[in-house]
């Protein structure tokens, strides 16, 4: 009740500054229609002014979350070749391929990442061992005991809003040394 009472003091006072400026009258001085410009036909500017910030918030919003999904996959590939590294310590005098276990251990610890995607590069004992395919068979000899293992691995992101790629070369990248005490 309130409110509506409120409502029409307001259009009473703006009936009244209409009859003072003389435009219900039919003379109206341009004092009067400058006092009277706030009032006249509003009703379509919002919508105006939606349609025009509208999509740049959307653009905006869209890129935080772009981003938010890269940062998230960077994540994911830092704490996955951290698992893949101590994995690797753990399986150092048993395994026959232990390129392709520590791919597996990362694959396993990052289910949100595209395993084809990931590549990895394992240094053992200060040396790489010829890797093909993520694959270093034969190359168990290079794990010494008391001697680190580095596990580096490369994951593409895609950074792309509306369709326009941001970044061409993307890549997210992890490196982890483990050491065995």
């Amino acid at each position: 009740m309130r409110i509506q009472t409120g409502i029409r003091r307001q259009a009473i006072a703006l009936e009244r500054a209409g009859r003072s400026a003389g435009l219900l009258a039919g003379t109206v001085s341009p004092g009067g229609k400058v006092l009277a410009l706030p009032f006249i036909e509003e009703q379509g500017s919002t919508l105006v002014e939606m349609a025009l910030t509208l999509p740049a918030l959307l653009m905006v919003l869209t890129a935080i979350c772009t981003f938010g999904i890269a940062f998230n996959n960077e994540l994911t590939l830092t704490s996955a070749v951290g698992a893949g590294a101590q994995y690797l310590q753990l399986i150092r005098s048993t395994s026959s391929d232990p390129c392709a276990d520590t791919l597996t251990a990362i694959e396993n610890a990052a289910p949100s990442l595209a395993p084809s995607k990931i590549s990895i590069t394992v240094t053992m004992n200060g040396a790489t061992p010829a890797q093909s395919n993520n694959s270093c068979a034969g190359a168990q000899s290079d794990l010494v005991q008391g001697e680190p293992v580095t596990v580096s691995a490369t994951y593409p992101c895609a950074l792309a809003i509306y369709g326009s790629a941001l970044a061409n070369t993307c890549q997210l990248s992890a490196k982890v040394t483990e050491y065995e005490y």
